[in-house]
Order: C-alpha cells, then sequence, then structure tokens
C-alpha cells in the first residue's frame, strides 16, 4: 500500500466513524510466556551496535568472524543501520544457526493492535527490544504457507485441490472458471480474479473490507474471474484468508490453536499475539505479531529444510517448492541489487549478486520494512523489523539493508 495524503486520512477517519462502531480497539489474541526467558536478554542499543548478542535457551552465538564475516565491515553496517534516518527497529543476523549480529533502536510505530483511528494518523515513539512483541503484517501470509505444508504433508489437503470443491455451499461460484481455482493458486497468489491492493490506499484497496467481513472467503471468491488461473500474479490478502479458513475447515481447529500445535511450539514460540479483525476473525494475511529472535526461527526453518533442533516441523520437500519461484512478481522494490523478484508459496524469492555469483534467495517480507530473509546457499537469515507502513521506499532501504550484510560475509 502507498502512503496515505492528509486528505485521505481525514476521509477515512471520518468513513471509519460513521461506518463502524467498534473502530476504538481490536483486542488480539496473546501467547505469554510462563517465565519470560527473553527478559534476560541484554539489549544492545544503537550505543553499541557492534557488542555480540547475549544467548539464550534457543540461540548459541558466535563472533562474526568465525561465521566467515569480516568483523570490521559488518560492524560498519550496523553501525549505520543504528544511527540511519529510516525507521528500522531491529536487525538480526544467524548463519548456521548461529546468532552473530543483533541491534534494535527507537523509532514510530503503529502496531496493528491499536485503533483502526490511530492506525491513520502518524506512528507514535517507541522503544524495541529482544522481548518487544512486533508486527510482521504480511509475514503473517508466509506463517501460513508453512502451515499450508504441514497440513498437506499430513495428506489433509493438497495442492492441486479445487478450492470451492471444499465449500459445497458456495455452489452459486462454480461458475465462469472459479470452479478451476486450486490451492495452489492461492498459494502463488495467481488466482485470476479482481483484486486491488499493491499501490491502493486504504479507501480503494479490496483489503479494506478484510478489517470487518466475518465471511471472507465468499468475499474473495465471488470477485470477477480476469485472468486464467496460475498465470498472472496479483498480490491479494484474500487469498491468504481463504487459506487460513481451508486449513481451519480440513484441520478442524482454529487458527491459534493450529499455528500454536503445529508450528510455533515445536519451534519453541510461546509469546505471540494474532489480532483479529472487528469481526473476531484472525487477521490472516497481516495480524501477527512476533518478537524478533522467534521471527529468526522462521528463517532458520527455511535454511534447515524444515528442520528445527533435529525435528522435522515442516516437510523438506514444501519448502523447497515454496522457495521455488513459482510466478514472477515484477516488484522490483521488494528484491536486492535489481535481482529478479518471483513469488513461491506465500514467500518471495529472487536473485542477488554475491561477489560475482549469482545467488537465490527467499524471504517472508510484510508491510512497514519486516523481513526474514533467508540465502540458502550461504546457510544466512537475516531479520529486519521496522514501522514505516505503506512505504514502498522502506522495503528499498531493508533490500539495500540485507545486501550489505551480504557483502559483508567474504566465506
Amino acid at each position: 500500500m502507498r502512503a496515505f495524503s492528509p486528505s485521505l486520512k481525514l476521509v477515512l477517519v471520518c468513513s471509519c466513524l460513521i461506518l463502524l462502531t467498534a473502530c476504538a480497539g481490536t483486542p488480539g489474541v496473546t501467547r505469554e510466556h510462563t517465565g519470560n526467558e527473553n527478559a534476560a536478554v541484554a539489549i544492545r542499543s544503537a550505543a553499541d551496535p557492534c557488542t555480540l548478542p547475549t544467548a539464550d535457551s534457543s540461540w548459541e552465538v558466535a563472533p562474526p568472524a568465525s561465521l566467515g564475516f569480516s568483523p570490521d565491515k559488518l560492524c560498519n553496517t550496523l553501525r549505520d543501520v543504528a544511527g540511519g534516518s529510516d525507521n528500522v527497529h531491529g536487525l538480526l543476523v544467524e548463519r548456521h544457526g548461529k546468532l552473530l549480529a543483533e541491534i534494535y533502536r527507537n523509532g514510530t510505530d503503529t502496531p496493528i493492535n491499536s485503533s483502526l483511528i490511530a492506525q491513520l494518523l502518524p506512528g507514535t515513539a517507541a522503544s524495541f527490544s529482544a522481548d518487544t512483541l512486533h508486527d510482521v503484517r504480511s509475514v503473517s501470509k508466509s506463517v501460513i504457507g508453512l502451515l499450508t505444508g504441514i497440513t498437506i504433508g499430513r495428506g489433509q489437503l493438497h495442492a492441486s485441490d479445487k478450492v470451492l470443491d471444499h465449500y459445497p455451499e458456495l455452489g452459486s461460484l462454480r461458475t465462469e472458471g472459479r470452479e478451476e481455482i486450486t490451492v495452489q493458486h492461492l498459494l502463488t497468489m495467481s488466482a485470476g480474479l479482481e483484486w486491488q491492493e499493491m499501490s491502493h490506499g486504504w479507501l480503494t484497496s479490496s483489503e479494506t473490507p478484510l478489517l470487518w467481513r466475518r465471511q471472507a472467503v465468499s468475499y474473495y471468491l465471488n470477485r470477477t474471474l480476469v485472468t486464467r488461473p496460475g498465470e498472472v500474479f496479483n498480490y491479494a490478502g484474500g487469498a491468504t484468508m481463504v487459506l487460513a479458513d481451508l486449513l481451519v475447515r480440513v484441520n478442524g481447529r482454529p487458527l491459534e490453536q493450529l499455528v500454536q500445535e503445529d508450528l510455533f511450539g515445536p519451534l519453541g514460540i510461546t509469546r505471540w499475539e494474532w489480532v483479529p479483525n472487528l469481526r473476531g476473525v484472525p487477521m490472516a494475511y497481516a495480524g501477527l505479531r512476533l518478537l524478533p529472535r522467534d521471527m529468526l526461527k522462521l528463517g532458520r526453518l527455511a535454511n534447515a529444510q524444515g528442520r528445527w533442533q533435529g525435528r522435522q516441523v515442516v516437510p523438506q520437500t514444501w519448502i523447497a517448492d515454496m522457495q521455488r519461484q513459482h510466478v514472477p512478481a515484477r516488484l522490483a522494490f521488494m528484491g536486492m541489487k535489481g535481482g529478479d523478484v518471483g513469488y513461491g508459496y506465500q514467500w518471495w524469492n529472487g536473485t542477488v549478486d554475491w561477489h560475482g555469483k549469482t545467488l537465490r534467495w527467499s524471504a517472508a517480507i510484510g508491510n512497514g520494512g519486516q523481513r526474514i530473509a533467508v540465502v540458502p546457499a550461504l546457510d544466512l537469515t537475516v531479520v529486519v523489523t521496522a514501522g514505516e507502513y505503506g512505504s514502498p521506499a522502506i522495503q528499498k532501504a531493508v533490500g539495500r539493508i540485507v545486501a550489505a550484510v551480504l557483502d559483508d560475509m567474504e566465506s
């Protein structure tokens, strides 16, 4: 989404006041630590960005030099981020399962669990640490992608399934080619349905009604088919909402229970929040809030072919398919150094130059500058959190940060 002009914000605020009596707040579903292990983690401020992180029960730490980085180059990058003007809140780097860099800095933020009116106003000052839950926005989609892989791995769903076969009550929608839309088309954002989201503000975005819709499935699948399914990439939060509803339907468990039992539990992620919309439906496309080190776990999971601490959490074949380009995205601002950008199974992917070699990357990317970037050939994960929602420019800045970290690695 693009940034909102003051006049557009005013119009939308008035619209919210008229149309939505529930604008005052959006309660979420939170899972807390019993002992809050992250409270003991030393917090690095912008004053000492090159300090080695502190280990915890999930992360060993290691000096950058032992993991192939130039300590001086990496330190310069960390200092640039810590002292930069971009509204970046955190940067974490791990390689081979060892944490080697972690910084947090103050900035402005507008969490998705704040009121709708607050989300239309300038962000407020906030401080961030390893113990701060942070919006991940559309990284939520990538988590849905992982959950889909787990469910398919159990044989409860198939990528080739026709979506409407799972919704006999929506038989009236089986016209004009909608009946040919498969689970894979939802995963790759290529269902072919009319949807306006990228570069659209709240008043014109098809995503906006998801904030108050109880039935996201019919809202999305009832749209006009404008291209043959599987042919054209069209980013759509509605597709992810349908995927999430399918997962709930075939598993017989609420989304919050499903993600805790099947993914977060095995990863040791115990504190999180999945913010619901105004009807109480979890916003599968954007509502997740995580700790930065737990975001890093998702990247390590992808780098390790779906394994975490010796356990196969997500099928290995799914991780490979998830990170493969299924459709070209042609959105250069999501990439790095002008390389190729495409889309897999709710994960972005592309290419980047590294010391004369062309390497493939995959990433979970969220509005405002959230990113979990994975480079499998280097066994590397970089996590960035930020608060510049609605700005394509922050995505370019985050791409430059990730590319700089890559350049700091020499072997």
